[in-house]
């Protein structure tokens, strides 16, 4: 699998704990409200905000918290008027280019801390442009096959619009262009298969080959970016070995 869907794999697992579900639904929430805010509440005509509605629903958020989310987005508060998004650029060590999206009411705050999380883990910031042209925005959904055969559901999402897969154990990524994101989602879901998220992201068009105890400090540095109040989602471009990641898999 590629580095973004072995991160999304473990991140999903590790959410279960009470303390970062709390948090994940924290940055979900605002992730809705930004949504509903500059788009409005209808999600028919809201892409921005049926991608936010669903990744909240994928993460088993309840649904009166979703409604509660769009109300207050679109009553009379200003609840996250002031909130601006941005891309922060920034290397692992080894070399591991990172995007770090931010959602955050206080630029200055949001660059202290991404700096001090990378400075601390010898990492390094980066300026804007020079990571973000090594990834490409696609669409991913990620399922659980369960007893299903990954080369017919290949086929399925294939029809749909997928045009990239991989298969890790149990799971199944499936990649596609921004557009069709939806329709290969709702192809695989027909299926009967259960789908464990589906998001817009940032794919690496290649990857850097980390040795285990590397793999393993970048793997550290990855959740403790994404644990940052202001950042909602981060890639990479590291490929990680499976013995660093069964390892970090059991640290939760």
């Amino acid at each position: 699998m590629s580095g973004h869907s072995k991160w999304s794999t473990i991140k999903h697992g590790k959410a279960v704990t009470d303390a970062r579900r709390g948090k994940l639904f924290t940055k979900l929430t605002k992730e809705v409200i930004i949504a509903a805010k500059q788009g409005g509440s209808d999600l028919e005509m809201n892409f921005k905000l049926r991608m936010a509605v669903q990744r909240a629903r994928d993460s088993n958020m309840p649904a009166d918290t979703i409604d509660r989310a769009i109300k207050r987005a679109t009553g009379e508060g200003d609840e996250g008027e002031q909130m601006v998004e941005s891309t922060y650029e920034g290397y692992a060590p080894g070399g591991v280019a990172i995007l770090m999206e931010v959602l955050t009411d206080n630029r200055n705050r949001t660059v202290s801390d991404i700096r001090s999380t990378l400075t601390k883990a010898g990492g390094t910031m980066a300026n804007a442009g020079a990571v973000a042209w090594q990834f490409d925005q696609k669409g991913v959904v990620i399922a659980d096959l369960g007893e299903t055969d990954a080369d017919d559901l290949a086929l399925i999402a294939i029809d749909a619009g997928a045009d990239d897969f991989e298969t890790d154990g149990g799971a199944a990524s499936f990649y596609s262009a921004p557009d069709d994101l939806e329709g290969v989602r709702a192809a695989l879901t027909e299926s009967g298969v259960s789908i464990a998220s589906s998001e817009l992201a940032m794919i690496p068009q290649s990857q850097v080959i980390l040795e285990a105890k590397e793999a393993l400090r970048t793997l550290k540095l990855l959740d403790q970016i994404e644990e940052l109040d202001d950042v909602q989602k981060v890639f990479s471009n590291a490929d990680f070995p499976e013995d660093a990641l069964r390892e970090f898999s059991e640290d939760v």
